[in-house]
């Protein structure tokens, strides 16, 4: 059986946990600080968040905790946040990642997703709407605050509209 902190390594060498803890629906700031904190105790060194969640302060402030209690370094825990489908586009999604950056107080994230495609139903520029995205995405990826960027929730036809571009989703 594997490890909580066993590795594989993603398509640009970043080395992210298999298993991670997440904080979906802890919008109670006790409850993220106290159940973060509980899976970081018990072995858990992937910790994934997002802006949706509301949450990333909370989540943050249980990491920044542990680390100091048990003398764990910041490069043993894995990071995750993502942009939420409001913040989608250039401009959007570059202002979103400083908001979570801000109410995180890290220097860097491991992994930075976007959280959900522009689609069809609600943007009849989505195509253009996912490269803009993507396009601040690598931005803040060859920034170095992030050592890694990656999609979630896309389909075959959403990951067409940015499999050309200069960086490729190490995660989807």
């Amino acid at each position: 059986m594997e490890s909580l902190t066993t590795r594989i390594k993603l398509n640009n060498g970043t080395a992210i946990p298999m298993f991670g803890y997440g904080t979906y629906k802890i919008k109670d700031q006790n409850e993220a600080y106290n159940s973060v904190r509980l899976a970081l105790k018990n072995g858990y060194r992937h910790i994934d968040t997002a802006a949706f969640y509301e949450n990333e302060k909370f989540v943050a402030n249980a990491i920044k905790d542990f680390m100091e209690e048990s003398q764990t370094k910041r490069e043993d825990i894995f990071v995750t946040s993502k942009a939420w489908k409001t913040e989608l586009g250039y401009d959007k999604t570059l202002a979103a990642f400083e908001k979570t950056m801000n109410e995180m107080q890290m220097d860097y994230l491991d992994l930075y997703l976007v959280h959900w495609p522009a689609s069809y139903a609600f943007d009849d520029d989505w195509e253009n709407t996912n490269r803009q995205t993507w396009k601040a995405m690598t931005e803040i990826y060859k920034s170095g605050r992030v050592k890694a960027i990656g999609v979630s929730n896309f389909l075959t036809h959403h990951l067409d509209t940015i499999i050309d571009m200069e960086v490729t989703p190490a995660v989807d």
